[in-house]
């Protein structure tokens, strides 16, 4: 028994000595690596200990910076000039700011809190920079694929306005979080809040919570309601989008964000925000007094000269610009002045009137309604009215280019019902007053008489994709539907671009896009933006002549504009055009293109005689802007050919017709059949006679018997 045990013993000691001996190695291999994991933790502690040190260092550097850097003086704002093409100057842009600084605690609460709940709402919780805020912003921005919400704190946005531009960088951006953070560590939340108040622009030149509580509502901002607040407070968005004089509605929208604001803040109650939502808010009117030189066109290069360089309008009114236009203050006062002599003073008529340059496309003048004070809305750049017959040229030269009608076609104009859309629609037009030719006319006779059954025959033979296609090339860009009714001008469009489509006519087909402003320079003198506009053959100098030949006809006997023949002096193209509401007349020489439309601003129908004051207007301006300009007549392009024409028969004249007109028709599309009711022309005919032929209305009736 003791020998077993004995013999065992051994073997349990041979197998360990075995399993030590197998196992040294690995032991070994995991030693060196726990102290090369050792070796390699040094040296990533020392790293660490480095980086940590360095950012220490750099957080230092930062809050000695901030705390003994001075922030940069607060930049005095200097009036941006405005300059018409003689480099007088027109306007300063500063010239109408309006502010008033008061204490933090001379401000309603109401507008603080409405302010904070639209701008910052948690301004009181978070330093310059709120990281909630930036990623929430960030995940709706993502989420929308756009840039739906912004993340710069009420201290960014005074640090922005105080300090810097508005130019879209990140390095600006970084340079405003910078200055943020030394706001918030030299001042208090309330005195940077206060600073805000005071700084802000409300628009129509008031700045500040004071400024803009006495413009809009006659009351100091200590006395501001709950319902006054929230509309106050939602204007610096966008001063011009939601002022509540010019846009009182998006303004009643705006207040009502601001409010519903105000409830999820905790501010207010639902409640609260009902009765300040139906509380009317009585706005006052825009102070009396004597307004800029051309105010309407001042207001627009503010705006197009703030989107030239991606700024905003307050800060380009105090940015120190000088900006060059094209105005010719000449042809300004011209404008006025035919506009106020030619509607009486007291008349609720409004009226508008732009002008052109042809070959530089340059705005020459502007006048966007009678009275700037009591209503600046700019009725020039206004697509909102129907610009009726004077929109022919445009479907005209669509049908010309096409070859579906030429100067001989002829229609007849009678009462007439228009299928379209495979037969399924029906249109029936009429002509101003019933008054119908009842016969077959000439594309001159309709512009003359303003047809309009022979513009809508002229659209459905050229269809409505193609005259959409003629607008768009001569550069009018508002909606279009493809209906027959396109031909008589049921689609809205603005004075401008009207007064652009004509001018492309006037300069041989060549479109220069209209410009205002031709140079921006900042207060060194270092030019920021120079106009170059585009320029394209948008039809050919054959189609522009033959489409002018024929509008000139519009001042002939019979025409529309016949009655101000008598006030020009030299060759005119021109087409009037009526509506229930609207009354223009757009016309051109080579030298200048205008547009004058009258009409009420609120649905209230034109009168005959209120109708009747477009066409003098232009006159009255264009004789008086072009005084000292010689008159010269179209010049006619290669590719125009001239043909006697029979208008009853749309045919060439024979030697004896009685009538001839001599038409302008683009090469190849001239008639080449004579009339077969005249002269020997006619006596080859198949015993025709001319007696059979000829139109039975009144008026060849009492010719007949005159003559016998």
């Amino acid at each position: 028994m003791s020998h077993r045990s004995a013999d065992s013993g051994e073997k349990e000691k041979f197998a360990g000595s075995v399993r030590t001996a197998g196992s040294r190695t690995p032991r070994r291999a995991l030693r060196r690596t726990l102290r090369g994991l050792a070796a390699a933790g040094r040296v990533l502690g020392w790293l660490g200990l480095a980086a940590a040190t360095a950012l220490m260092a750099a957080a230092a550097g930062i809050a000695f910076s901030l705390r003994d850097d001075a922030l940069p003086a607060v930049s005095m704002r200097q009036s941006t000039l405005v300059l018409d093409a003689a480099g007088n100057t027109v306007a300063s842009l500063q010239g109408g700011v309006n502010r008033q600084t008061v204490a933090l605690g001379d401000i309603s609460p109401w507008l603080v809190k409405a302010t904070l709940a639209v701008e910052d709402r948690r301004f009181y919780r978070h330093g310059a920079i709120d990281p909630r805020g930036l990623a929430r912003a960030a995940l709706v921005n993502v989420r929308h694929m756009a840039k739906e919400q912004g993340a710069s704190t009420l201290t960014q946005q005074l640090a922005r306005n105080l300090f810097l531009s508005h130019e879209r960088t990140w390095s600006r951006k970084l340079r405003e979080m910078w200055y943020a953070a030394q706001l918030e560590r030299r001042y208090s939340k309330d005195e940077i809040l206060e600073m805000y108040l005071n700084q802000i622009y409300y628009g129509h030149g008031a700045y500040g919570a004071e400024a803009a509580a006495r413009l809009y509502f006659g009351k100091s901002a200590r006395e501001l309601t709950l319902a006054e607040s929230a509309l106050l407070a939602g204007i610096p968005k966008g001063p011009g989008y939601y002022s509540p004089h010019l846009h009182p509605e998006r303004a009643k929208a705006r207040q009502r964000l601001v409010l519903e604001a105000m409830v999820q803040n905790g501010d207010i109650t639902r409640e609260e925000a009902r009765r300040a939502m139906r509380e009317p808010v009585e706005v006052r009117p825009l102070p009396e007094g004597r307004g800029t030189a051309a105010p309407y066109f001042v207001d627009y290069i503010r705006r197009e000269a703030a989107e030239k360089l991606d700024i905003d309008e307050s800060r380009l009114s105090e940015g120190g610009y000088v900006i060059r236009t094209t105005l010719d203050m000449r042809m300004q006062r011209a404008a006025e002045e035919a506009v106020a002599s030619r509607i009486p003073e007291n008349s609720p008529l409004q009226a508008a009137l732009v002008a052109i340059e042809p070959h530089s496309g340059h705005i020459k003048a502007m006048v966007g309604g009678r009275d700037y004070l009591r209503n600046p809305f700019n009725r020039v750049v206004a697509a909102a009215r129907q610009p009726g017959s004077s929109f022919k040229p445009v479907l005209y030269a669509a049908a010309l280019e096409q070859g579906a009608v030429t100067a001989a076609t002829r229609f007849r104009s009678e009462p007439t019902l228009f299928y379209y859309d495979n037969g399924r629609k029906v249109y029936r037009p009429g002509n101003h007053n019933n008054r119908y030719f009842h016969e077959e006319i000439t594309l001159r006779q309709a512009i003359r008489a303003s047809d309009n059954i022979y513009a809508v025959h002229t659209i459905m033979q050229t269809g409505p994709e193609a005259v959409i296609d003629m607008a768009r090339r001569l550069g009018i860009a508002s909606p279009l539907g493809a209906v027959p009714s396109l031909a008589l001008g049921t689609f809205p469009v603005s004075p401008l671009e009207m007064t652009s489509a004509y001018a492309v006519f006037a300069n041989g087909g060549v479109r220069v896009e209209p410009a205002a402003v031709l140079r921006i320079e900042d207060r060194k003198g270092n030019v920021l933006y120079e106009a170059a506009p585009r320029r394209e053959q948008a039809v050919s100098p054959a189609l522009a002549y033959v489409v002018t030949d024929l509008l000139t006809s519009v001042f002939e006997r019979g025409g529309t504009a016949h009655r101000i023949r008598h006030m020009l002096h030299r060759p005119v193209a021109g087409k009037s055009g009526t509506t229930a509401s609207d009354a223009w007349f757009v016309g051109y020489t080579p030298d200048l293109a205008a547009a004058v439309w009258v009409g009420h601003d609120r649905g209230r129908p034109v009168t005959a005689a209120e109708a009747h004051r477009a066409a003098p207007i232009f006159a009255a301006f264009l004789e008086s802007a072009l005084e000292g300009v010689p008159p010269r007549p179209f010049p006619v392009p290669e590719g125009v050919v001239r043909a006697g024409v029979d208008p009853r028969t749309g045919l060439l004249a024979a030697p004896d017709c009685p009538e001839q007109i001599l038409e302008p028709f683009l090469a190849g599309t001239e008639p080449v059949e004579h009339c077969p009711l005249h002269g020997q022309f006619g006596r080859q005919e198949d015993g025709l006679k001319h007696e059979s032929r000829e139109p039975s209305n009144w008026w060849n009736r009492l010719r007949r018997w005159w003559g016998s």
